[in-house]
């Protein structure tokens, strides 16, 4: 019996590559473990999509070295987008690990835990990125049974001057509409789901590639008549590709969350052009405002990247002002990160990290004030709300017992969480 145990990192695209992995072990007979300390092969799969995403993974890799040195683990084997952009280096400096594996070979996984327990060394890392993921691989759920991801394509086409997914994943490459469908029916047999998210780096170019037009409202009037899930909700859109006929699906069709996930990253003319996003503050605002008024109790939630090369006091408060005024219900804040290999990493005026400190804590001093408005607004209404798992309060005797749940405007492990109160052992 070999034991594998796995660690996933990062965003749930690459949740979902984990979860292949997992489903690739199990049926080639491997035993998934979660004790890292007495397993045969333990397998992370790294995120490097910022500087703190690297540290986190080159920390958590070390830990497991010092297992190995221990004699806990026989074979330490690192995945996905940090082996993708460092392979030479990380061989180089962790000579402990067995097998570095990129984001294209990660389903090569059983026969490189084979290879690695007999000794071997393998890296793996394909620099033509064209791997794509289909209903075909069936996976090992990471994710409670009532809610899952099903990434749509893999990859992106926008090219924002900060982002280093298209070096590390590639284009983009839809997944075919029946694809799609059939793994949703497969998720549908499970008969548990309640919330079907669906992901991509970029959902509103889905399509594009494979059938020369955006077909994500097509897709999504296909899913909501096959009803897998009471809630479908969408990930990551960019605000320049929207049509009209998403607009109107996400309001017509009663399974689509009300709730779109819009990263804007800036609102400056200049800084947006800088960044590359292919749309100015007009049409942003264009966007934020027909959306809010078409689609009746909307959800936006969105980003904004502070101290990116060049910002200046009066475009931070530029961008401050704009989040006072837009109200968002759901807001994240990140400092730039300085990537090697994106355009912006040469770009002169680099922020310093104090700046970037103050600015950020500003934009989430503000939001937060934003936040208790909103919340306040929904005082004294009923909602429904989605059950994740039991509060670990401790439940007096008599007492009702507690859960934590979701309502339809928060993501699963980005927004908010509700706290539920029932006589029930179980809702």
């Amino acid at each position: 019996m070999t034991r594998v145990g796995l660690i996933n990192l990062g965003c749930p695209r690459n949740l979902v590559d984990a979860e292949v992995m997992l489903g690739l072990l199990k049926k080639e007979g491997y035993t998934i473990t979660e004790d890292f300390a007495d397993c045969d092969a333990a397998v992370v799969n790294t995120c490097s999509f910022i500087e703190d995403a690297k540290k986190e993974s080159i920390d958590l890799i070390l830990q497991l070295v010092e297992l190995k040195k221990l004699k806990k683990i026989r074979s330490i084997i690192v995945t996905g987008c940090l082996p993708q952009r460092y392979a030479a280096e990380l061989r180089a400096e962790l000579s402990e690990v067995d097998s570095f594996i990129g984001t294209n070979d990660f389903v090569h996984i059983p026969e490189i835990v084979r290879r690695t327990l007999a000794g071997e060394k393998v890296t793996r890392v394909t620099t033509r990125k064209k791997f794509l993921y289909d209903h075909t691989y069936r996976r090992d759920f990471i994710t409670p049974g009532h809610f899952a991801y099903l990434k749509l394509s893999e990859g992106c086409n926008n090219r924002c001057s900060y982002c280093v997914i298209p070096s590390v994943r590639g284009n983009l490459r839809s997944r075919s509409i029946s694809s799609v469908l059939e793994e949703a029916r497969l998720l549908k047999a499970s008969g548990k789901l309640s919330e079907l998210n669906l992901i991509g780096q970029d959902l509103t170019n889905y399509g594009v590639d494979r059938y020369k037009e955006p077909r994500l409202a097509q897709l999504l009037v296909k899913l909501a008549a096959l009803a897998p899930a009471r809630w479908i909700r969408l990930l990551y859109t960019h605000p320049a590709h929207y049509t009209d006929d998403l607009i109107a699906v996400v309001r017509d069709e009663p399974a689509v969350c009300k709730y779109l996930d819009i990263p804007l990253q800036h609102i400056n003319n200049r800084i947006l052009k800088a960044m590359n996003r292919g749309i100015n503050k007009a049409a942003i605002i264009k966007l934020i405002t027909r959306l809010r008024k078409e689609i009746p109790a909307l959800t936006i939630r969105t980003t904004f990247l502070v101290g990116f090369p060049g910002e200046t006091d009066e475009e931070f408060n530029e961008l401050l002002q704009f989040i006072s005024e837009m109200k968002f219900e759901r807001l994240g804040i990140f400092s730039y990160s300085r990537e090697e290999g994106t355009p912006a990493h040469g770009l002169k005026g680099q922020v310093p990290e104090k700046v970037k400190k103050e600015r950020f804590d500003l934009l989430m001093r503000r939001q937060q004030e934003i936040a208790r408005a909103v919340n306040a607004r929904e005082l004294g209404r009923e909602v429904e709300v989605l059950i994740d798992e039991p509060s670990e309060n401790k439940q007096l005797p008599g007492q009702p017992r507690e859960f934590i749940g979701r309502t339809a405007a928060d993501a699963p492990e980005v927004d908010g969480t509700c706290f539920v109160t029932s006589r029930k052992d179980h809702v």
